[in-house]
């Protein structure tokens, strides 16, 4: 029987993260960061964080904003980046902030899932594909960093959340169902007739 998704708030602290096990529903509610490969570049190479990222959980997510009339920024659309690409400096920035979490698509690496042990982090899916949707689980829009010196997409985009929707695949138990789907699927390809 499947359950229901569990609610978590945001930030995190390490004893919910080592409760969490690959394959568990959540929809995250609080406060989150984006970053991409940019931000990611910066700050593995010692970057003073513009930000408090100290127990964060980081979107891998270049979202499409808008500005208000007000001068308030709004998100448009929020789909999540391809993880994969962020793996060179995803175990440093765990180890430097102690994340929490890390949000994208496509799972990261075995460096990352050491990390991610070690130091009590959860990596979460997030839908690809339905970037409108997840925008409408931002509710807020709390500030912008590095955006003169990187742009809007790579910038580090502060947002509040409520009830996005993220399942867990790399657990701090070291268990990653991307690597699990992977080795399935070098079995099945071995085993089909030549």
């Amino acid at each position: 029987m499947t359950r229901p998704p569990a609610s978590l708030r945001l930030p995190l602290d390490e004893s919910a993260t080592r409760a969490l096990h690959a394959g568990d529903a959540v929809r995250l509610s609080g406060r989150l960061f984006t970053a991409r490969d940019a931000a990611h570049h910066y700050l593995a190479g010692g970057g003073d964080a513009p930000c408090a990222l100290d127990n964060a959980v980081l979107f891998h997510c270049g979202p499409v904003v808008v500005r208000e009339p007000s001068g308030a920024w709004r998100v448009t659309a929020a789909g999540p980046t391809t993880s994969s690409r962020e793996e060179p400096y995803m175990p440093a920035l765990i180890a430097r902030f102690r994340l929490r979490g890390i949000i994208g698509k496509g799972g990261m690496g075995e460096a990352t899932l050491t990390a991610c042990q070690r130091y009590g982090c959860v990596y979460f899916q997030a839908v690809g594909g339905a970037a409108q949707v997840l925008a409408d689980a931002i509710t807020e829009v709390h500030g912008v960093h590095l955006l003169e010196r990187f742009g809007a997409p790579e910038a580090i985009w502060e947002l509040s959340v409520c009830e996005f929707p993220a399942t867990v695949t790399m657990d701090t138990h070291g268990v990653s169902l991307h690597a699990a789907v992977l080795a399935e699927s070098r079995r099945r390809l071995e085993a089909l007739p030549r």
